[in-house]
């Protein structure tokens, strides 16, 4: 499973369960674009896998940025702090990177 997700109090939340590359990287956009289009969130919350990002994940990353700018939807990055491969996370073991909007940068 690439990614799974739930919402909660009107916030889409979306795992990223490992590092894209080239082969996943549309897949993934493609997934996430279609979510925030049949949830229409109040605002999206993307957590990463733990460890440096690749390429390709950056590149999803930037891709749904300028999605969520068009929509006026709040895009939140968080990354993972459990042992890589972990398929649940809780709340509570989430790391905030950033808030609100991200930046391409």
């Amino acid at each position: 499973m690439l990614l799974s997700h739930h919402i909660d109090a009107g916030t889409l939340y979306v795992t990223l369960h490992e590092d894209l590359d080239v082969t996943n990287r549309a897949a993934a956009a493609l997934l996430l674009q279609a979510l925030v289009d049949s949830h229409r969130p109040a605002g999206v919350v993307l957590e990463l896998p733990a460890g440096p990002p690749t390429a390709a994940t950056l590149s999803a990353v930037a891709r749904a940025k300028r999605m969520c700018d068009s929509l006026s939807v709040p895009l939140t990055l968080v990354g993972g702090t459990a042992a890589q491969g972990r398929a649940e996370r809780t709340a509570a073991s989430r790391e905030p990177l950033a808030s609100g909007a991200v930046s391409e940068g």
